[in-house]
């Protein structure tokens, strides 16, 4: 019964957060999803979305919060100090030359799911 309390802990906390719990997408679900801004849209197509909506990649899947939250969880000062550097397999930028940190982070938000 124990080892049932962080659980239902968890659930709790997911629910009265406003939030549905995270569930995974599939790579055709992440890759129907595209920014509001045509700008960012624009960015993204050139950029982003040739990796984050492949799972082969091993990159996160664009709007998969299951795999998005562990990463936002470390703060998007982090998360934009990554994209600026590159990590792993993403280049530096993630290659979007004409990127500003300004839009990368707004790219972040979108691809975790956090877009306005």
């Amino acid at each position: 019964m124990r080892a049932l309390l962080p659980i239902a802990a968890l659930l709790l906390a997911a629910c009265s957060s406003g939030e549905a719990p995270a569930a995974p997408l599939t790579a055709e679900q992440s890759a129907a999803l595209v920014p509001k801004d045509p700008r960012l849209a624009q960015l993204y197509a050139g950029s982003c979305k040739g990796c984050h909506t492949v799972k082969a990649a091993q990159a996160p899947l664009t709007g998969d919060r299951t795999l998005w939250n562990p990463r936002w969880a470390q703060g998007e000062a982090a998360l934009l100090a990554a994209a600026i550097q590159g990590k792993k397999g993403m280049p530096a930028g993630g290659q979007c030359f004409e990127c500003t940190p300004d839009d990368l982070k707004a790219l972040i938000r979108f691809m975790a799911g956090r877009e306005p």
